[in-house]
């Protein structure tokens, strides 16, 4: 009856338990004329048993099962013509809502995906599954379905929140998907059963799905997209807005490179870097990337003058290695006695080369 996110039932109703909205509305106080029309469609009951005919069942603020996070909205402000704690949320499947939600990321971005944007959010939901969170996403094409598709893989829970009724499932080619979905993880929605998605619907449930995980990992996102609408809400609930660098060429990737470079979103790669930013200050930190030392690392500026004047294939002597090492003759052959310790360089009849198995070392600055 009421719209997800209505602004203006969310000033007439504010502080009404769900019960006494509906004693004003069957009463049609004034002010209520806007959902009038829906009345005679409406019937508490009857949804209900609709809901236990397939599995579902109706949480309010103050239930066991109520994840209280989602109360920040309360205080999150709107966006785009959208705000506030919703009134209650229909949930089928096995999980309890408020602990699965316990630990959660969020997994968006855009339903064109590439094969890049879906190989990667399957690794990373797989491997977000692996460390015992929860994968949330909205059951769409592309990014969305290849997160929830990761999560079930690695036998770990995943939710899809839906912008239309638990019973009703968008779209349709992933029926299949939701089902596995609502059998083994939750299938959520602010919606009764048997409502259809709309647009504004889908920019509510958005802020559903921000608000009540850790963080929002925003992968593969156009410049004006449904992802970035969900990148906004975790922006105002407080939550870490975290996006996965793309190719610079392709536009699918225009959004997540906005989000880094105007608005502050964390750069991540890999699972350890999004469990680090989603944790407390100074946990579950990620460990810093090593790149392996060779022999050459090691060596001091006229060790590797020298080693570089060392010629690979034809052998040279070591007054011509001093020349092109720029170095005196005494040096440069204290040098390639120590270079032969370390077994870098060889010396036979004709003069010194490097081994056949020596790969040059890169000069790049």
């Amino acid at each position: 009856m009421i719209e997800p996110g209505d602004l203006k039932a969310l000033r007439m109703f504010d502080g009404m338990a769900p019960a006494e909205i509906w004693d004003v509305l069957i009463r049609k106080a004034p002010g209520t004329e806007r959902w009038s029309p829906r009345l005679s469609e409406t019937d508490p009951k009857r949804d209900l048993e609709r809901a236990a005919d397939v599995g579902a069942r109706f949480i309010i603020p103050g239930d066991d099962e109520w994840p209280e996070q989602v109360d920040v909205l309360a205080e999150a402000g709107q966006l785009a013509r959208r705000a506030g704690v919703p009134f209650g949320l229909w949930a089928r499947g096995p999980l309890n809502l408020r602990t699965a939600l316990d630990q959660s990321v969020a997994m968006v971005g855009s339903r064109a995906s590439s094969s890049y944007g879906e190989h990667v959010a399957a690794e990373l939901s797989s491997g977000l599954a692996d460390n015992g969170f929860v994968v949330v996403s909205g059951g769409a094409y592309g990014i969305d379905a290849a997160a929830h598709r990761g999560a079930l893989a690695a036998s770990g829970a995943t939710i899809a929140v839906l912008a239309s009724g638990v019973d009703k499932f968008y779209p349709r080619r992933n029926s299949a998907l939701l089902s596995l979905i609502a059998e083994q993880g939750l299938i959520v929605s602010e919606l009764p059963l048997g409502f259809p998605p709309t647009k504004l619907r889908f920019l509510a449930r958005n802020r559903l799905i921000a608000a009540a995980t850790r963080g929002v990992v925003v992968i593969e996102a156009a410049a004006r997209s449904g992802a970035l609408n969900s990148a906004g809400w975790a922006e105002q609930c407080g939550r870490a807005v975290l996006a996965v660098p793309g190719p610079v060429t392709s536009r699918m990737s225009e959004g997540t490179h906005l989000l880094i470079r105007e608005r502050g979103a964390v750069l991540v790669t890999n699972v350890a870097e999004i469990i680090e930013a989603i944790s407390p200050l100074g946990t579950h930190l990620a460990p810093h990337r090593v790149v392996p030392t060779t022999p050459y690392d090691q060596l001091d500026h006229d060790h590797r003058r020298t080693l570089d004047a060392v010629p690979a294939h034809k052998a040279a002597s070591a007054e011509r290695i001093a020349i092109d090492a720029g170095l005196d003759l005494s040096t440069t052959r204290e040098c390639l006695e120590y270079l032969a310790d370390l077994s870098l360089v060889q010396r036979d009849e004709t003069g010194w080369h490097l081994p056949p198995t020596t790969i040059e070392p890169d000069t790049t600055p």
